[in-house]
């Protein structure tokens, strides 16, 4: 018989068990010192700073029902939320920080298993990255996106429509009136948003990795059906511990790559290629962004989703979801991976719906070699980013000189000066906003088009940076340009009227200048003076890891597969 970790607290006749007990009873549940119910722990991340993640509250009292008619007992415990519309510089920074919660919250108590509910996009990698640390069975729960809404017309996409109708106020097309609309358009409820953005991308991965029920990732937030998905998802926690299968399980090598793939085919954000890194990292599996980019070769985009797409992520979700477009490359992956669920990718694909308007069979496809390109070059030696689904095919071969913006504020301060020395063939470069720069590597990278261009008809530009942007945005942008400007990375030595040269094909981002020039300037090179001396800003920036390994903190990536354990916490008298 399976014996449970929680026993380590509750077992036993001496004060101190009996002081757990005694906690345990104190907020509603009685246990015997030989007591077979497993206790679910219950990570609700909902808060009203997150409107995002509101929808968590009533699928954690959902869950908590799941739990219970299994035989658990369910013990819920908030969590910090991360959500990106109002934490600042960036929710990214705070990931780690979540993760490090998650992990020290199971090592400290007495969980046999726990559901970690969570919505917003940076949230649900830092739960995964907990989980598979702390390694006790663990089931993840999505809270869907917010409701639609119908701006002059037609569905508004939240981030992507608001992104381009930005550049129609600044460019005059739409006048102050219609502006004001929109915002009161776009306040149409909870949930995250529904494109294709970072949140719904990691939503479909989480269910890709196997850590979350097949086909509810995109339930629509309120649904029933996303109701009764964290019920069953209560009732398959405690499966779980009593079959004994957890994160480390489930997280392989072959689970890594189904879900890199499925990035690829679903038009997917460009934040993921820092997350799951940092995910895989946790389980000691070095995932590289050159690995995902290759990964996606003869991937057809299939989601038909803003920014790649037309449509929204309702439309995907009423066209079968995830087991539908896993039917559709099931060729490409590796059918026998076993999740949460306890079934396999070839069962789960057997018993989808079919195929509606939101996805594309592979005749049809946004495009036939996945939605994202890893370029390197002298501008950045380990890599930067590309998401060629939502850029312009004219400019993946581009040479023009650099305007270079040094921070977000010179950026913000600058773009819509009427006599900034720019044209449409300028490469525009935003550095020192990286992740030890800022720090938290915040969504600038999607460099606003200059107003005297927008208001000329240009609705696009080669951008580079070394800074994340919204996986709602689109552009023809280089981004997480590693190593960042503000490590001293050539990003940060590049000047105003320098040749940039990009090229998709090649997989190259070169400034061309010669090598001694470059060194000169590397030399001659002094660090900016970090602000931020106490405190979590400090910590961040000493450890922080770069874009192209995960930005984990070094003191956080398991160092091995051979090397992973999980450490018992150790039960002291007090």
């Amino acid at each position: 018989m399976l014996k449970l970790r929680s026993q380590e607290w509750l077992a036993g006749d001496d004060e101190v068990s009996v002081s757990h007990r005694v906690a345990v009873r104190s907020v509603g549940v009685s246990v015997d010192p030989d007591d077979p119910r497993p206790i679910i722990g219950i990570a609700d991340s909902s808060s009203d700073l997150n409107p995002c993640n509101l929808p968590l509250r009533a699928l954690a009292e959902a869950a908590q029902a799941g739990v219970v008619e299994a035989g658990g007992i369910p013990l819920r415990f908030p969590t910090m939320s991360l959500g990106e519309d109002l934490m600042k510089p960036s929710a990214f920074l705070y990931r780690n920080l979540l993760a490090m919660e998650i992990e020290e919250t199971i090592r400290s108590n007495p969980l046999d298993g726990v559901l970690v509910l969570a919505n917003c996009d940076k949230t649900v990698p830092a739960v995964l990255m907990g989980v598979a640390s702390a390694n006790i069975p663990a089931i993840a729960v999505l809270g869907g996106a917010r409701p639609v809404s119908v701006f002059q017309g037609r569905p508004v996409g939240t981030g992507t429509d608001l992104w381009r109708l930005w550049e129609d106020h600044r460019a005059g097309r739409l006048d102050d009136s219609g502006w004001k609309d929109l915002e009161h358009c776009l306040s149409c409820g909870v949930g995250a948003c529904n494109t294709m953005g970072t949140a719904s991308t990691m939503a479909l991965l989480t269910e890709a990795l196997g850590m979350a029920l097949p086909g509810l990732s995109t339930a629509p937030a309120g649904s029933t059906q996303s109701l009764e998905g964290a019920r069953a998802a209560g009732a398959r926690a405690v499966a779980l511990v009593r079959e004994n299968l957890r994160p480390r399980d489930i997280l392989t090598h072959a689970a890594f790559n189904n879900t890199v793939r499925v990035l690829h085919a679903i038009g997917g954000s460009t934040n993921a290629i820092i997350h799951l890194p940092a995910i895989a990292g946790r389980v000691g599996i070095r995932l590289t962004p050159k690995q995902m980019s290759d990964l996606g070769r003869t991937v057809p985009v299939l989601a038909d989703v803003e920014p790649s797409g037309r449509l929204l992520i309702h439309d995907f979700h009423s066209s079968g979801g995830l087991p539908v477009l896993e039917r559709e490359i099931a060729a490409l992956l590796e059918l026998d991976v076993v999740g949460v669920s306890g079934s396999s990718i070839r069962e789960v694909i057997a018993a989808a719906g079919e195929r509606g308007s939101a996805i594309l069979d592979a005749d049809h496809a946004l495009a036939t070699d996945g939605s994202f390109t890893t370029v390197t070059g002298n501008l950045a030696p380990d890599g930067a980013v590309i998401k060629t689904s939502a850029a312009s095919l004219e400019l993946f071969s581009h040479t023009g000189p650099a305007l270079v913006f040094r921070g977000y504020e010179d950026m913000r301060g600058r773009i819509d000066d009427p006599n900034l020395p720019v044209t449409a063939d300028t490469v525009l470069v935003l550095t020192d906003c990286g992740p030890v720069g800022v720090p938290g590597m915040p969504e600038w990278g999607m460099i606003p088009i200059p107003a005297k261009l927008a208001a000329a008809g240009v609705t696009d530009m080669v951008r580079v940076t070394d800074s994340r942007m919204s996986g709602t945005s689109f552009g023809t942008v280089f981004l997480h340009a590693s190593p960042e400007g503000a490590v001293g990375g050539p990003l940060g030595l590049v000047r105003d009227g320098d040749l940039i040269r990009v090229d998709v094909a090649a997989e190259r981002l070169d400034l061309l200048i010669d090598d001694e020039e470059l060194a000169a300037r590397k030399a001659a090179w002094i660090q900016p003076r970090s602000e931020h001396v106490r405190g979590w800003p400090a910590l961040y920036q000493a450890h922080v890891t770069q874009a192209s390994e995960g930005c984990d903190f070094d003191f956080l990536v398991a160092p091995t597969e051979e090397h992973l354990r999980f450490i018992e916490p150790v039960v002291g008298r007090s």
